[in-house]
């Protein structure tokens, strides 16, 4: 029972406790540390460290920092138009419901500034004797603890009673906040407080002040959604005309949301760092801020601001490709058909692989949901396309992890006309629909939102499927081939991964290999796509020399076969014409085994088995060398079981001390 107690005060206040709650506070001025007896809660002793750390006089009788001019607050209000907008209903509530409950309901920016309040009127003007009034700013910094201000220091809701606070002016007041969040990357947009005087404490300001700040977040998803379905349209002649440019589109905010292939390379090209997408939102390409901070490497003719009438939704970076990254994007990726056939087209040796694609065949003709499971890279779209085999209907794929939820339920499920703000005239089939009678690929089906999953079971268990705002059910029946590099049945433990659905997409379930884990097929692979690169620049065959070879098998390929064809496709560009050499291999693979002399090159096209035997002897003594003996240790670094190396040693004649 106690511990339960102690729980409950860590959320919530203690009325009856205001007296105790004050000689700690007054204890606390004075340097003595709080008793560990529960009366101070542990969110209000660290927002009290904060506001002593701050410099906050507790005695001031000033109150807060002295409001923005009207000017000012005009401009904040319009620049934070969008949080005002969709916190109007809440405000209009607070002003009808709350007027009879002696507490008022107060809106600020990420600043803890003061936008609007409203509600009953008397305590209004309570409030004004404390500078709780619009333009005041309430952070711990400038009041010491108080809900709006300790709210947003801890990003969690929050309430302060009494003599929690920190400064003895507001003592006699309690409030409620919670942190009102944007609703794609989190980013605190601003704070929702309900405050009173004392009297008028309740647990369920608290419970009122999230459940608002959960609607007003709802609200500008609806807003941020119509707004970035206009920005796609607006952007779309432009991004497809890009070619074999990089292109990043960025939101009124500066946060990237498209990026095509070759955008990162496209910028390595340039001089930047890939890694700059990664960042939530970048402030330089906000719409408000312009470009005046934007890194060196990006030339201003290259960014295109996207515009509807008057409003600015956002901005396109076109960088143009180089010749050297032109070269490399241009080079044709083997489009596979849709047919049976891509099949045959497939690089292996291995006895893995061929159980993989035998099981294709064998379940190309049938209608059974299958679940492909493997590595990145390993290949997985091509045994989907296998699987489609000749089916008449269409082969549609979309990738569940590239869009964000309410993109990802509208190119999956479709939708109406008026679905939604910003919806397409006339309405648009999703990919389910698209792909009746013919084969759907769910790509990273691990990262189908939680709540979206429901939804798919139903499609495919009753083979329908209603477009988003419409409640007339179409009919489709389409082939399911889900892929994933996660482990589902984790994902199930651990509740991200619905049971139900799970048994449903994986009645019969495909482990595509990685590629370490296929023997010779890394040799095969890297002549394999030799051979076209080579081609493809218009030069004749060439040799391979050992330890480069060596490298290949040393290596351990966590990209699998994407990664080797990209080496690959990177060394014949910076070859020239010569043959390729350990020096024209990414830093990773240079380093795989250690250099060594090696033997006069061998020609790939008339002794490749030869090749692959002394290389493979070759690596293998490179790694017992660099493991100093432990074969344990060399055969994971080879990536090959224990029991293979010993069947290899023995097949070259070699030996620990090889």
């Amino acid at each position: 029972m106690t511990d339960r107690k102690a729980c409950k005060n860590t959320l919530y206040p203690s009325p009856g406790n205001e007296r105790a709650v004050y000689a700690a506070w007054e204890a606390f001025l004075v340097g003595i540390p709080p008793r560990q007896d529960g009366v101070l809660r542990p969110v209000v002793q660290t927002s009290w460290q904060r506001s002593r750390e701050a410099h906050v006089d507790p005695r001031s009788i000033c109150g807060a920092c002295p409001p923005v001019s009207d000017d000012a607050l005009r401009r904040l209000r319009e620049k934070q138009h969008e949080l005002v907008e969709a916190s109007a209903p809440a405000m209009a509530y607070a002003r009808d419901f709350l007027s009879e409950t002696g507490t008022i309901m107060v809106l600020t920016d990420s600043h803890s500034t003061i936008l609007d309040f409203e509600g009953d009127t008397r305590t209004k003007r309570c409030a004004e004797d404390i500078r709780l009034i619009p333009g005041v700013n309430w952070t711990e910094r400038c009041c010491g603890t108080n809900a709006i201000g300790t709210a947003l220091a801890v990003g969690q809701p929050v309430q302060i009673h009494s003599a929690e606070h920190f400064a003895e002016h507001l003592k006699r007041w309690t409030c409620s906040a919670a942190v009102v969040r944007h609703p794609f990357d989190g980013e605190i947009l601003g704070v929702l407080d309900v405050s009173g005087l004392s009297a008028s404490y309740s647990r369920q300001n608290l419970a009122l002040v999230i459940a608002t700040a959960a609607r007003i977040e709802n609200r500008l998803m609806l807003i941020e959604t119509e707004r970035r379905y206009r920005l796609l349209d607006q952007a779309m002649v432009q991004w497809v005309g890009a070619g074999q440019s990089g292109a990043v589109l960025f939101d009124y905010r500066g946060a990237p949301i498209k990026i095509n292939d070759n955008a990162r390379l496209a910028i390595m090209d340039a001089g930047g760092d890939p890694r700059w997408l990664e960042t939530r939102h970048i402030p330089a390409l906000a719409v408000s801020t312009g470009s005046a901070d934007l890194p060196g490497w990006i030339r201003p003719e290259w960014l295109h601001p996207m515009a509807a009438g008057n409003e600015r939704l956002g901005t396109l970076l076109v960088i143009p490709a180089s010749r050297r990254v032109a070269r490399m994007v241009s080079l044709p990726r083997d489009p596979a058909p849709l047919t049976e056939g891509i099949m045959d087209a497939l690089v292996f040796q291995h006895d893995s692989m061929q159980q993989v694609v035998n099981r294709t065949r064998q379940l190309a003709g049938v209608q059974t949901p299958v679940l492909l499971q493997g590595e990145t890279g390993t290949g997985k779209e091509a045994f989907a396309r296998g699987l489609h085999g000749t089916r008449k209907g269409a082969y549609m794929a979309l990738n569940c992890g590239s869009l964000s939820r309410d993109l990802l339920a509208s190119e999956l499920f479709g939708h109406v006309e008026g679905a939604f703000t910003g919806a397409r005239k006339g309405g648009m089939p999703g990919k389910i629909e698209a792909a009746h009678g013919g084969t759907l690929f769910l790509d990273e089906i691990g990262e189908l939102p939680l709540d979206m999953q429901p939804l798919l079971l139903r499609v495919l268990e009753q083979g329908e499927v209603c477009r988003l705002g419409e409640n007339t059910p179409r009919r489709v029946e389409f082939r399911l081939v889900a892929a994933t590099h996660r482990d589902l049945r984790e994902e199930v433990a651990a509740g991200r991964f619905r049971r139900d659905l799970y048994y449903r997409i994986a009645v019969t379930s495909l482990h595509v290999p990685p590629l370490r884990e296929r023997g010779d097929d890394v040799l095969l692979l890297a002549q394999h796509y030799l051979v076209h690169f080579r081609r493809e620049a218009g030069r004749p065959a060439e040799s391979l020399a050992y330890d480069v070879a060596a490298s290949l098998l040393a290596y351990d390929w966590p990209g699998n076969v994407r990664e080797l064809r990209n080496a690959m496709e990177a060394a014949v560009l910076v070859s020239e014409g010569l043959p390729i050499a350990l020096s024209m291999l990414p830093p990773e693979l240079q380093q795989a085994v250690a250099s060594e002399a090696a033997p006069p090159p061998v020609d790939l096209a008339k002794a490749a088995a030869v090749r692959l035997d002394e290389a493979q002897a070759i690596a293998i003594r490179q790694a017992i060398a660099a493991a100093g003996g432990n074969l344990t240790r060399a055969a994971r670094q080879l990536g090959i079981a224990k029991s293979t190396l010993y069947a290899k040693m023995r097949a070259y004649g070699l030996s620990r001390t090889a």
